[in-house]
């Protein structure tokens, strides 16, 4: 996942535009080398919006990967996710008392930070199971955990106490 320098396009676009001016006069040539430099930024935004309909085209094309375009800075980089294997989705085990459950089972779509996704993939590998079904074991131990209470009304929004300035 190395990102794409786009000088060389934007160069060689800044080229095109100056050997097409050299026919004209010194003020035609003064206004296409004002009009290479501030046209920059949108030269990048077109090549970057053409390569993010293509990684759709391409995304299309795949049967369940993904082709993104991501921006870090000023460059591109192409990022490609490999098709998802669905695994049968395993039941938590669930109490006898506490037993919620109605066999039906809903899909839900969750955005994690990259690190965060890497560490539950690594978590669930450890314990042998799909990030899936650690995810659901995950959130079942968070919903069965009583939550602590605030003590003396004082909850972590609120702060007590003296300041100078």
């Amino acid at each position: 996942m190395a990102s794409m320098d786009l000088s060389d396009y934007v160069d060689s676009l800044r080229t095109s535009l100056m050997q097409a001016a050299a026919a004209g006069g010194e003020q035609v040539r003064d206004t296409a080398r004002l009009l290479t430099d501030t046209m920059e930024p949108a030269i990048r935004l077109a090549l970057i919006d053409a390569m993010s309909a293509m990684a759709a085209e391409v995304t299309a094309a795949l049967e369940g990967g993904l082709v993104d375009i991501r921006v870090r800075g000023r460059d591109p980089e192409v990022v490609v996710v490999p098709p998802v294997v669905h695994e049968p989705v395993e039941e938590p085990e669930a109490d006898d008392e506490e037993s919620d459950d109605d066999g039906t089972v809903a899909r839900i779509s969750l955005r994690l930070p990259e690190q965060l996704k890497s560490r539950a993939e690594a978590a669930a590998a450890a314990g042998g199971v799909s990030l899936n079904s650690w995810l659901v074991r995950a959130v079942s131990a968070a919903v069965r955990e009583p939550r602590p209470t605030p003590q003396s009304g004082r909850g972590p929004r609120r702060y007590s106490g003296f300041a100078r300035s």
